[in-house]
């Protein structure tokens, strides 16, 4: 599972760093137009209907604005909503190029420092394992000279033109928005992946607040869940509280609004218990599991509680 998500992560971040390459979709501040698909994306109004002052070229004007302008606006806000709704937060855990960026910092971070944050070891940091610190090293200093600039570099392609940006970039002459956008990217990726990381994630983004909010008041949403029934399995290993980054408690098996539904807790359950063993799994809603059903129909009282106790919360 981890494979497909590093997968599916790599391939989102290539289509940010290609859509204003491709013309997929961009915004060209030079000439001040919408390009979606490679069309320029206007609102089909010719100056001969702004002249138009009767009624009908005043209710042309007002249907073209809500076609072209506020209906695809509430289209694109609806999406994280939606993708809350049905999926959780799902989209930060799979897809989400900042999550992404914040995964091989905290990676980083650990290898180099025995622990995930910068400030302070905490209770659920997974164990390091030495060696190969130089390698770590060289990593590390790359990732912080290049990540950025290449970041620096995709997202102004939003707003400039790529071609005029990297032919700015082979003479090395820079107009001034090019040089903002590249640096002013830069500084902020570089601020976030070093000192802000999940933070940002959880107290910040927009798109991940709207999942959460959504995710949180649905009935369908996608979670990761305990099998209650099977609770008496678990071994207090601890390796899905060490496996979540974002430092949730999956055994609690509560509705937390922090977790990006990335599955690693199922991979770390699996790989103690064995293959197809785990106690973790995705669900949609809140149905009762396989094994708890098959419990009540049997007669047999399911688990009370989602973890053993005794040692677990200490």
């Amino acid at each position: 599972m981890t494979t497909y998500r590093r997968m599916t992560q790599i391939a989102f971040i290539l289509l940010v760093f290609l859509m204003p390459v491709l013309n997929i979709f961009r915004y060209d501040t030079a000439t001040k137009e919408l390009i979606i698909f490679g069309q320029i994306w206007g609102l089909g109004l010719k100056q001969a209907f702004y002249a138009d002052h009767s009624l009908r070229g005043a209710g042309h004007v007002a249907l073209q604005f809500l076609l072209k302008a506020v209906l695809p606006w509430i289209a694109v806000l609806a999406v994280f909503p939606i993708l809350g709704a049905l999926t959780g937060r799902f989209f930060c855990g799979w897809f989400c190029p900042e999550g992404t960026l914040f995964e091989l910092a905290d990676y980083l971070t650990l290898k180099l420092t025995g622990r995930r944050s910068l400030f302070a070891k905490r209770p659920n940091d997974p164990d390091a394992p030495g060696g190969k610190k130089l390698i770590h090293v060289l990593v590390a200093l790359l990732s912080l000279l290049v990540l950025p600039l290449l970041g620096g570099i995709a997202l102004t392609g939003y707003l400039v033109a790529p071609k005029t940006i990297w032919s700015q970039i082979m003479n090395w002459n820079f107009t001034f928005g090019v040089k903002a956008g590249i640096i002013g990217v830069a500084l902020y990726m570089l601020i976030t992946s070093i000192l802000v990381r999940h933070s940002l994630c959880k107290y910040i983004c927009a798109a991940g607040l709207m999942q959460m909010l959504f995710g949180w008041a649905s009935p369908v949403s996608l979670r990761v869940r305990m099998d209650p029934a099977r609770a008496d399995e678990c071994t207090n290993c601890r390796g899905c509280e060490k496996a979540c980054f974002m430092n949730v408690l999956p055994r609690m098996n509560k509705r937390d609004i922090s977790c990006v539904n990335c599955g690693e807790c199922i991979v770390a359950c699996n790989r103690e218990l064995g293959a197809g063993r785990g106690l973790f799994r995705y669900q949609a809603g809140e149905k009762p599991s396989p094994a708890a059903m098959e419990k009540q129909e049997s007669g047999v009282p399911g688990k009370s509680c989602a973890a053993p106790a005794g040692p677990l919360h200490t």
